[in-house]
């Protein structure tokens, strides 16, 4: 099982928006991160990113990567210092690569997405990104896969050809999922959570069963023989690398996955409830409303909502 790839996708995670950004002194970018994990990928020259949640500016050279956690609105400008009266948001529809880019001389130039949630995912994996997680591209080895990726990058936005964009695109979805990597085997070393706790093995292998199958009706004795531990030191291993219990865990889980569900169809509450795992509506929207902090209902009704009047497609 995959769990980075399964957890991105049960949260409803969008690519929504990806743009290639010229960067002069003259006019500074501001990125709104309403509902988006934002990314910027510093292909030449330098940025510095200005938020109000930064004691100083963040610098990126050429070949950095930074990843911002969602509602991380900020500025990029080429200095450590710029006038906000000469701010410019970056807001609009869909953008598109260009098929030919030649960047004014003196100027730096990003690449940047935004990847969306339609909701806000309940995973542990999201309460741990921190706010602003960057990667300095001079830290990097030469040989490092986010610096050969980068370097493909910059390759096919300075001589495009056929395919370029569906290349290009390709690209920053490698890069994001490097990014996000990083950050979960650095916040493994960091603290008790769930990046932690999947880095022992015998954690993870139960971790993953549930994954793989969150309404079968798991006991903490199947999940230990799986993970070839007793059922007491599953018990203790599991919260103290992850900071909970496993069937609180796969709750989670169950409700991550209703969410999915309660949006895509008009199914009944007990069929939703049944699907993944709880014995009747009555105990599942029990649980939903203290994860969630609302009703299925009351979530399916919002998120019809949020599908019939879609979001501005912003950067960063």
């Amino acid at each position: 099982m995959d769990l980075l790839t399964d957890i991105l996708h049960e949260a409803g995670l969008k690519r929504r928006l990806l743009d290639l950004r010229s960067l002069d002194a003259q006019t500074p970018l501001q990125f709104p991160c309403e509902k988006s994990m934002g990314l910027h990928v510093v292909t030449r020259g330098r940025a510095y990113i200005h938020s109000a949640s930064l004691q100083e500016p963040i610098a990126l050279e050429a070949g950095s990567v930074a990843l911002m956690a969602r509602g991380c609105t900020h500025v990029l400008s080429t200095s450590p210092n710029y006038d906000p009266a000469q701010v410019r948001s970056v807001t609009g529809d869909l953008a598109a690569i260009p098929l030919a880019y030649s960047p004014s001389p003196g100027t730096s130039t990003l690449i940047s997405g935004a990847y969306q949630f339609w909701h806000d995912p309940v995973h542990a994996l999201f309460r741990e990104i921190p706010a602003w997680f960057v990667l300095d591209g001079q830290s990097l080895s030469k040989f490092h896969p986010l610096t050969l990726t980068i370097g493909l990058l910059d390759e096919e936005l300075s001589k495009p050809s056929m395919g370029g964009q569906t290349i290009i695109y390709g690209l920053l979805d490698v890069i994001f999922t490097y990014l996000v990597r990083e950050m979960v085997d650095q916040q493994g070393h960091a603290r008790a959570g769930w990046s932690q706790g999947i880095a022992d093995l015998q954690i993870r292998k139960a971790v993953s069963v549930m994954h793989e199958d969150p309404a079968q009706g798991w006991t903490l004795e199947e999940l230990a023989k799986h993970a070839g531990l007793s059922r007491t030191l599953l018990a203790e291993r599991f919260r103290r690398t992850m900071g909970d219990t496993p069937l609180s865990y796969l709750r989670t889980l169950r409700v991550q996955k209703a969410m999915t569900l309660l949006s895509e169809a008009d199914h009944t509450l007990e069929h939703v409830a049944r699907a993944v795992g709880f014995s009747d509506a009555f105990s599942f929207s029990k649980v939903f409303k203290k994860i969630v902090g609302q009703s299925p209902s009351d979530f399916r009704r919002q998120a019809k909502l949020d599908q019939a009047s879609p979001w501005k497609m912003r950067a960063g």
